[in-house]
């Protein structure tokens, strides 16, 4: 990061406020900042913002600090289910839209005093309600107007379902990152012994939509890219989506290759562990599963059974999201950290520095690719 040359004099004075559920991220995020800015042992860029709420649900927010002339980042996990309050007695988790409505709170409690805000919010707000294919709302365009219309600056989010929701916004800033040099990092430590080039890996995309990241890890690794399209029953609705009747392949041959399937999320998990299944029976080797955000709606169970099985080896997911305690003492399962990563963000952009050396890590790969394939070498 030495190439990076920060002004002298920050935008305004940073302040970091960790919504409901982000205290670990924020507190991690924190911690990187002060030890580049050398500020004392005490010192915390955390403000503290609450959101108590009444006997009937209904909620507020207040500011625990003056708001006047504060740069400020507002980290928002609007999918931690593991968060409730009290209504009526009885104790509620917490709704992506629950947790969207006290972030607006936030800011409206900044009362048009802060110098500057910016929203991170890695997984974006019904990101997956982005395009109208029929007369629906379109939720996550709506909620970034409205973000923006209430004074934030720009809203930085982590591998949007389809970062096109953007036209939404074109007078607003939005920046779209993926994690891509830290999941190829967690790669080559949890699983050392992996040949990443052309003879023997192999990126696999589960589905049209997420060709675009796949040509991106398939470009920088020199790997070939697979891909599958997913045939759906459009004259049924099964919770809200049309079911997928079969994945298709299309692609060369994966026999006896390591495969690394990219996609943004997994949900219940199911397209990929039947995409799975089908790359083992065409003779893959090993499967590796790269995804930004693990929500797993439908428990674990059948990633156990599948890796059980050996239908999959390791899933690799962010800290981006809440994960569930079981999740995180799985064998199968990775959690790749990204604190490190937001708070170079953060402490780049409280500078008004460009952040685009950060949002394109080719370089970072190549130096990581060419230290494990010397490390491969040397312990032949």
């Amino acid at each position: 990061m030495a190439s990076i040359s920060f002004k002298h004099t920050p935008f305004g004075d940073l302040a970091i406020v960790s919504m409901r559920g982000c205290e670990d991220l924020s507190k991690k995020v924190d911690y990187y900042l002060t030890q580049w800015r050398e500020t004392p042992d005490e010192h915390s860029f955390i403000v503290q913002a609450s959101c108590p709420r009444f006997g009937t649900g209904e909620g507020k927010a207040v500011f625990n600090h003056t708001a006047r002339g504060l740069d400020v980042y507002i980290i928002c996990d609007c999918y931690n289910y593991g968060v409730t309050y009290k209504m009526y007695g009885q104790t509620v988790p917490m709704s992506p839209d629950d947790h969207y409505q006290d972030l607006k709170r936030v800011i409206a409690s900044l009362g048009g005093k802060a110098r500057r805000i910016t929203v991170i919010m890695p997984m974006l707000y019904e990101g997956r309600q982005h395009r109208r294919t029929s007369r629906e709302s379109l939720d996550c365009a709506m909620a970034l107007q409205e973000l923006i219309s209430m004074g934030v600056s720009n809203i930085i989010t982590f591998d949007a379902h389809d970062p096109r929701v953007q036209n939404a916004i074109p007078l607003g800033g939005f920046d779209n990152v993926q994690p891509t040099y830290q999941m190829i990092k967690a790669l080559v430590k949890n699983v050392p012994d992996i040949v990443i080039d052309r003879d023997r890996t192999m990126i696999v995309s589960p589905d049209e939509g997420g060709m675009g990241r796949c040509i991106y890890y398939s470009s920088v690794l020199g790997l070939e890219l697979g891909m599958f399209y997913k045939r759906r029953n459009y004259s049924v609705l099964v919770n809200g989506r049309n079911p997928i009747e079969a994945h298709e392949f299309l692609g060369k041959n994966v026999e006896g290759k390591d495969l690394i399937i990219v996609d943004d999320m997994i949900s219940s998990g199911e397209s990929i562990l039947d995409i799975a299944e089908k790359l083992k029976a065409k003779g893959a080797n090993r499967i590796f599963v790269f995804t930004t955000f693990g929500l797993f709606v439908e428990g674990l169970e059948k990633f156990d059974e599948y890796y059980k099985n050996g239908l999959i080896d390791k899933v690799f997911t962010t800290n981006l999201i809440y994960s569930n305690p079981e999740l995180l003492n799985r064998e199968w399962y990775c959690n790749v950290d990204l604190s490190k990563y937001i708070a170079y963000i953060i402490d780049t952009l409280n500078y008004d520095n460009s952040i685009s050396q950060l949002l394109n890590p080719a370089d970072k790969i190549k130096i990581l690719m060419d230290k494990h394939t010397k490390e491969l070498n040397e312990n032949k």
